[in-house]
């Protein structure tokens, strides 16, 4: 179990991260790929890179890249800097720069139960040209891995920020502690998760928490190993109903789909659109607009099928937010 201590302080101090977090989002893809978990909603994801890998002539350039992210245990808290919160070429800046020491240390812990490349001592030596080279193979893999689903990525944390702040909004930073449930359980100060692969301690000492949203997070949330770093945690937010690329969504999309797009021209959908621009449950939908909540819930299905809406059910309500293409056609 791991015991993440709050003070008065840290609580204040305590937020979500302000999108989807790429370097995060990337590290534990790698995860997702080797691992043996088949989750069906990433299985499609699952064979189109792999099928990449195996074409890609270059590939072979990215062994140390999965080798310092195996499908289970550890793995270096270098390779998810806090600079990635300000973006991707924020945080492989971070990565270049990585001190030394760090990167030592963190490799002896990996080397302890996992075989790595001889690429891999260079690393630890800290030749630039290979933290040069690893960043450059983040980039190689990334191009095939995650830039096609991004959007769908992006889509899944901004649903999930918009329950933490409607959580924040209405009960302050315990209750958004508290929404985190089941995979956290928030009680008097400290917030546990129970499934976490070994038993820690981590006090904040008024330096507040950082938490990330992830679409690729397993079960169980991530926190970096060295204590004297920022605070992170990583949890997984609701996947909605999987990943398809650009492409794929528009090669696979159904008649039911194209049919809702062309519904859109009704204004009373449009207006639900409007409604859901900062999140909006079905029964606040239904009172803003003067309609029945089944008259509300039925265009909300209409605009989720067309993918401008993203639903998440919380206890009796469900929550309404905008996907990208939804706040796009909002904009225009």
């Amino acid at each position: 179990m791991l015991k993440i201590h709050f003070s008065g302080e840290d609580i204040l101090r305590t937020r979500v991260a302000p999108a989807a977090d790429p370097v995060w989002e990337l590290v534990l893809s790698l995860h997702a790929l080797q691992g043996r978990n088949r989750d069906p909603l990433t299985a499609h994801w699952r064979r189109t890179v792999s099928q990449g890998l195996r074409q890609d002539v270059a590939s072979e350039q990215l062994r140390l890249l999965f080798a310092l992210s195996p499908p289970r245990g550890y793995f270096p808290d270098f390779l998810t800097p806090y600079a990635s919160v300000d973006g991707f070429e924020a945080g492989l800046d971070a990565l270049r720069s990585t001190p030394t020491g760090m990167l030592r240390r963190d490799l002896s812990v990996l080397a302890a139960e996992n075989h790595l490349p001889p690429s891999a001592a260079a690393l630890a030596r800290g030749e630039v040209a290979v933290l040069h080279h690893l960043a450059d193979s983040m980039v190689q893999y990334r191009s095939l891995a995650i830039n096609p689903y991004w959007s769908r990525i992006q889509a899944a944390v901004a649903a999930d920020r918009a329950r933490r702040a409607r959580a924040l909004l209405d009960g302050g930073v315990e209750s958004l502690l508290t929404s985190l449930r089941p995979a956290m359980r928030w009680d008097g100060g400290v917030l546990e998760i129970r499934n976490y692969p070994h038993s820690r301690e981590l006090h904040l000492d008024g330096r507040g928490l950082l938490l990330v949203p992830s679409f690729f997070c397993a079960d169980t949330p991530v926190a970096l190993l060295d204590p004297a770093l920022p605070p992170v945690l990583v949890y997984r937010v609701d996947r909605l109903g999987g990943l398809l690329s650009v492409d794929d969504t528009g090669a696979s999309r159904s008649a039911a789909a194209r049919e809702s797009l062309a519904a859109l021209l009704g204004r009373t959908r449009a207006a639900v659109l409007e409604a859901s621009d900062e999140g909006c449950t079905t029964g606040e939908v239904a009172r803003q607009l003067n309609i029945s909540p089944a008259a509300a819930s039925q265009h909300a299905t209409v605009l989720r099928n067309a993918g401008l809406l993203v639903s998440h059910r919380d206890r009796n309500s469900v929550l309404h937010t905008l996907t990208p293409l939804g706040r796009a056609m909002l904009d225009a």
